[in-house]
């Protein structure tokens, strides 16, 4: 079960359910919703399952957010509501 998996991995990483919702799925509100019953699409879990292998395994430029991005001058940069910012 997703959740399961998602609860141990927020416990073993001290992670913010938020904060993990945001990074794996792109909804801070995904973690609540699953403690509430949400049922994710197959794809989504998959998703966020390998997401979270990939952070597991130490894969930390996989497991970014797709908002991140590398800037024209190669510096890291974050798009917030379609505007690219150097960081």
């Amino acid at each position: 079960m997703l959740l399961r998996d998602v609860e141990r991995f927020l416990h073993t990483h001290q992670m913010a359910a938020t904060k993990f919702g945001r990074l794996a799925a792109h909804d801070p509100r995904f973690v609540l919703d699953l403690r509430m019953g949400r049922i994710p699409r197959p794809e989504t879990e998959a998703r966020t399952l390998e997401w979270m292998k990939e952070f597991e395994a130490g894969n930390r430029a996989m497991a970014r957010p797709h908002s991140f991005r590398i800037a024209a001058n190669d510096e890291p940069a974050f798009e917030t509501k379609g505007f690219c910012y150097a960081a």
